[in-house]
């Protein structure tokens, strides 16, 4: 009788949360699927920050989330009104982990565990190639019964240089847009000292 209770218990405890990580469900609406719980329907106490507001192709962008601490994360990346992760994350901080959306398997990111994440817990990811702006999602919950969706960041738009778009398929148009760059700083560098 008490292995059956601990069952129970157990089957229950693994029903009513994902305290190692969302479901794969999750992806496209950012549900963590807790059983019989709304998010909360005030405005979120996190942002998303970036530590740029422009991407390149395969440049690492450096993302966090700001505010109280936190004990699970559901974070993409997403462009318009597409629910389909994009770009891929690099070595997932402690307690966390990738998560496998619309078949990309470091589509996005999750909790690990359900130890206290917070601003020191930096996320890296490497933007695909793309010339469409894109912006990252988050869901974030304090705890199993308190949390918040569509937690969203700013706009990042890809270098743009006078109509030069840098965000290329080709790499060799990324190479031409450094030099172009790199020739038009030394043109300003000279004009200034000259």
């Amino acid at each position: 009788m008490w292995l059956l209770g601990l069952f129970v218990l157990q089957v229950l405890y693994v029903v009513e949360g994902y305290p190692s990580g969302a479901p794969t469900g999750a992806c496209e609406d950012m549900l963590p699927r807790h059983m019989g719980i709304a998010p909360q329907p005030s405005p979120a106490p996190y942002r998303i920050i970036t530590n740029s507001m422009t991407f390149l192709p395969g440049h690492p962008i450096t993302v966090t989330i700001t505010g109280p601490d936190y004990r699970g994360v559901l974070l993409e990346a997403r462009t318009g009104s597409n629910t389909n992760a994009l770009g891929s994350w690099i070595l997932p901080p402690p307690d966390t982990r990738y998560l496998q959306c619309a078949g990309n398997p470091q589509g996005a990111v999750t909790h690990a565990n359900t130890n206290l994440k917070g601003n020191g817990t930096v996320f890296s990811w490497i933007p695909p190639s793309t010339t469409s702006p894109i912006y990252f999602m988050a869901t974030v919950a304090q705890q199993r019964t308190v949390f918040w969706v569509n937690v969203r960041s700013s706009t990042l738009t890809s270098v743009n240089l006078d109509g030069l778009h840098l965000a290329t398929d080709g790499s060799s148009h990324i190479a031409e847009g450094k030099h172009f760059l790199l020739l038009v700083m030394s043109f300003v560098l000279f004009q200034v000292l000259g």
